[in-house]
């Protein structure tokens, strides 16, 4: 029974190595595709609080309008929440606003779970495949004589290089998580700004009377 298991171990050990090499891989591709895709929504967001600003500091929301033409997703809720306000005779613009954060919510946080994952995971995978390394080591020396007994110490070395994979998949991921979570926590932000900035501009005009 022993012997199945060291044999086992053995295999394990190399096996958690290309799963952790996989997971490296894989963390990596994520990590640019989520960066390029939240990099130009945070640029966008940026262009919309520049043309929004001097809006705000002089109160005056008359080019709100304007802003609409430029294609991007602040924007886009710009033009919606206007034209929900001129076709409704009681606008919810919060609920509106909810249900756009929501609909682009999965592609805002595609992969961020499995970065997630593997940053609170990876460590552990790694542990696991030193532990098996240290096992098949220690079975190894007791088989061996007093010379062979080096060969054995460079088989414990090599297993702790499954722990230091395990960090290694795992440290990127957590930081691009952590980093990717508060770029999209600044998109929906903005959005909430587009709806405040249409509830002020809908305020300042005389009761009864709506823009066409």
């Amino acid at each position: 029974m022993n012997e199945r298991i060291f044999a086992v171990a053995h295999l394990a050990d190399q096996v958690v190595l290309y799963l952790l090499l996989g997971l490296c891989l894989m963390s990596l591709y994520m990590i640019i595709d989520r960066y390029f895709f939240l990099k130009n929504l945070v640029q966008q967001c940026l262009a919309f609080k520049k043309d929004v600003a001097p809006l705000i500091q002089n109160a005056n929301f008359n080019a709100l309008e304007r802003m609409v033409h430029t294609d991007s997703l602040p924007n886009r809720t710009l033009k919606m929440a206007l034209q929900h306000c001129r076709t409704s005779a009681t606008p919810n613009l919060t609920s509106l606003v909810e249900s756009i954060k929501n609909l682009n919510k999965p592609q805002q946080e595609k992969y961020l779970g499995f970065l997630a994952t593997v940053g609170s995971n990876a460590p552990y995978i790694g542990l696991f495949g030193t532990v098996l390394g240290i096992m098949k080591s220690f079975n190894d020396m007791a088989q061996t004589t007093a010379q062979g007994q080096g060969s054995v110490m460079a088989g414990i070395s090599s297993a702790l290089i499954a722990t230091a994979a395990g960090l290694l998949a795992a440290i990127p991921a957590v930081l691009a998580y952590n980093y990717f979570q508060k770029q999209v926590k600044y998109v929906n932000e903005t959005l909430d700004l587009v709806q405040h900035v249409v509830e002020v501009s809908q305020s300042e005009r005389p009761l009864g009377v709506k823009h066409g």
